[in-house]
């Protein structure tokens, strides 16, 4: 009976021993917390919920405390675990450009061939990854980790993904959920910036409607924007050659089966496949640590110099317009490269001071060539560093 009683006994602390609750730490319940916050804002305020959902529970599921070292193959950073396999897609950068295939299926390059100059202000929003770059490097971060991080200023998750897996590889997961979390929070962070920076007669400012793009165009758009922007720089390749890939696809007319494959089930299952593991990258015990909130940090920085980069060049290009062409300056927040949200952002904050005055269609001009000019600086940020 005794002997029984010893082993029953045995049985019981060695199965406490693997159970969530004897290696439950305050990071986890923390991290359970943004969890919950995230899905919170996803489901409750709509805050980009197809990023956010995912997002959320994967932090949920990579914070089920488990006993380490125990070699259940059940962590995403365990080798051989399930999560480990899919977080490859992440750690080595093959989710982002099959997400740059679906968004250049999609995309509608209308609005930026109709009024070229507007490219100069998704070029000017790129200054937040500089200043971020510059900032990091100030604080002590290498200089690839500086890079990696200040691409959370694009406001591109799949961009920021793809660098930091090449040049800072330690830093994927801070830098991913930074990307991905301000992505979501564009409609409180931009109106603020937007709002501060422009006067209420600049608020009003109507543009002249953009001119009717012909089918020529479209299709030559993608040829000549691969062949320029990878000629200039070829580290961005991945990104760019997919992205005007799936531009083509569209706009020839006669591949709309894989344009919509990759626009629709493809781009869908890879962002539950990227959320997730991106979630699940924030397992306490390793993702929470003082460089990860100061990735946070910065990432909001890179985040508002970016908007202000954007805002302030619109103003300074009114400077040399003439007054049928001059610019809305609130379409400047546009210029990162959160697709299409920043662009409704500009509407939405431009509709609450002239009701008839629909910026939409000339925000999304600088929205997607933010997306261009993101990957352009990832490349060259490569270029400078890999290696």
């Amino acid at each position: 009976m005794s002997n029984f009683l010893e082993f029953t006994g045995h049985g019981f602390d060695q199965f406490m021993r693997y159970t969530a609750f004897a290696n439950f730490t305050i990071g986890h319940l923390i991290m359970i917390i943004v969890a919950l916050i995230f899905i919170y804002l996803a489901i409750a305020k709509d805050y980009e919920p197809l990023l956010l959902v995912p997002i959320g529970f994967g932090i949920l599921v990579g914070n089920i405390p488990f006993l380490e070292n125990a070699n259940l193959q059940i962590g995403i950073y365990e080798k051989g675990s399930v999560l480990n396999y899919l977080y490859f897609g992440v750690s080595n950068g093959i989710y982002p450009p099959l997400i740059f295939l679906g968004i250049g299926a999609m995309t509608d390059f209308s609005y930026l061939l109709s009024n070229p100059k507007l490219i100069l202000i998704g070029a000017a929003a790129q200054l937040g990854i500089f200043g971020a770059y510059a900032i990091a490097l100030a604080l002590g971060f290498l200089p690839q980790q500086a890079a990696a991080i200040g691409i959370i200023g694009g406001a591109d998750g799949p961009t920021a993904i793809f660098l930091s897996s090449k040049l800072a590889p330690e830093l994927v997961g801070a830098i991913a959920v930074s990307a991905y979390s301000y992505m979501a929070l564009v409609p409180v962070i931009q109106p603020p910036i937007m709002k501060l920076l422009t006067t209420e007669t600049e608020r009003l400012i109507k543009m002249k409607p953009p001119r009717q793009v012909s089918k020529l165009e479209k299709v030559l758009f993608p040829i000549v924007g691969l062949l320029l922007t990878c000629f200039i720089t070829p580290s961005a390749l991945p990104l760019l050659g997919m992205l005007f890939f799936g531009n083509i696809l569209k706009e020839s007319g006669v591949t709309k089966r894989l344009a919509d494959t990759a626009k629709g089930a493809m781009i869908d299952i890879v962002t539950i496949l990227i959320g997730l593991t991106v979630g699940a990258s924030t397992q306490a015990t390793t993702f929470l640590t003082a460089k990860s909130v100061g990735i946070f940090t910065l990432g909001a920085i890179s985040f508002m110099v970016a908007t202000f980069g954007g805002v302030m060049f619109a103003k300074i290009m009114n400077l040399f317009l003439s007054d049928e062409n001059k610019i809305n300056p609130l379409i400047g927040n546009a210029g990162v490269s959160a697709v299409p949200d920043s662009a409704r952002v500009s509407q939405i904050i431009g509709l609450q001071y002239d009701p008839k005055n629909h910026l939409l269609m000339h925000a999304m001009a600088p929205n997607v060539a933010g997306v261009i000019g993101s990957a352009v600086a990832a490349g060259i940020l490569l270029s400078f560093f890999m290696g």
